[in-house]
Parts: structure tokens; C-alpha cells; sequence
């Protein structure tokens, strides 16, 4: 697949505890992303945040642990692959009855290849 030029980030912002069919909404976010085609899809996890409730902050502090940590999932690719992807991803945040946040921007890819096998 070449991808390079202007292209589509897709943020979405939710948390570590969201599930969809008892499976984390991440991971069922990540492999909807690789079915459908998408070039690649990243989890990163917070150590501290809080949502629209803003009713608790979760974090990771020794002291206070939070089972709920934030997870943002990124994925980049073509505008139109970005945009064909967003009614899935909001199907399952839909499905999964939890609080998120989806973000859209520009991204320029400078450099997508294969690293050694």
C-alpha cells in the first residue's frame, strides 16, 4: 500500500474499561481498523485524565490506581478510508454505551514502509 501526502488522523478518545461483547472497545476499534483496509492503527494509554462526566480523574498514582485509564486510538490514512471508517467506529461506541470523544484532522505522511520481516 503507498501512502504519502496529505492524508486523515483520526483520534478517539475513551476509556480502558469500555467494552463491546465483553472485549475492550480498543481492541475491537483496532481490528475493525485492519479488516476494513486501514494502514495502521496505534493505542496509546494515559496515565491521568478524565472525560465529559468530569466527575473522576483516572489515573495510574500508586496511591489511587484507576481500573479506567484513558486510551486514546489513533489511526492515519487516505481521507476517504478515514471517513468510510467513522460510522463503524461510531456504531461501536454506540454499542458499547460509554463516553467518547472522536477528533479529525489533517495529517502529512512523510514516510510509510515496511521495516524488516
Amino acid at each position: 500500500m503507498k501512502l504519502q501526502g496529505e492524508g486523515k488522523l483520526i483520534r478517539i478518545f475513551l476509556g480502558e474499561s469500555d467494552k463491546v461483547s465483553h472485549q475492550p472497545l480498543y481492541e475491537v476499534i483496532v481490528r475493525s481498523a485492519r479488516e476494513n483496509g486501514l494502514a495502521g492503527a496505534t493505542v496509546l494509554r494515559g496515565v491521568e485524565g478524565y472525560g465529559a462526566d468530569s466527575r473522576v480523574i483516572h489515573t495510574a498514582k500508586i496511591l489511587r490506581l484507576s481500573e479506567d485509564l484513558p486510551i486514546v486510538v489513533e489511526i492515519v490514512d487516505t481521507e476517504e478510508q478515514i471517513k468510510s471508517f467513522l460510522p463503524i467506529v461510531e456504531g461501536l461506541i454506540e454499542e458499547a454505551k460509554c463516553g467518547a470523544m472522536i477528533t479529525l484532522e489533517k495529517a502529512e505522511v512523510v514516510r510509510y514502509s515496511v521495516g524488516k520481516s
